[in-house]
């Protein structure tokens, strides 16, 4: 696994159940603002989506964008952990997690 997807995927399992945070906010973190698109990628890539929570990355609009498994089931997945999901999107000031410096 690549040095880049292992950091995005290991910053991705900090994030707590019952928030989210964003592909933008996790290139930020990764030290590469630019690179959300690449984050989206690693995601991906997930070799273990149960264990590693990809779910929880959203895109900085609100909307819960893609996921391996299709956009409704991630839905599913954030409305089980507490997250008002409606009409594909969700509010970020009340859920988002933010990443220490």
């Amino acid at each position: 696994m690549l040095e880049f997807q292992s950091l995005v995927l290991k910053f991705v399992s900090a994030v707590p159940r019952g928030k989210v945070t964003t592909y933008k906010e996790l290139a930020r973190t990764l030290g590469r603002p630019r690179a959300y698109r690449a984050v989206g990628n690693a995601l991906s890539k997930n070799p273990r989506p149960l264990e590693i929570p990809c779910h929880r990355v959203v895109r900085s609009d609100g909307k819960i964008g893609g996921y391996k498994f299709g956009s409704e089931r991630k839905a599913k997945l954030l409305i089980e952990e507490g997250i008002e999901v409606k009409g594909g999107k969700l509010e970020l000031k009340k859920y988002m997690f933010r990443f220490k410096k």
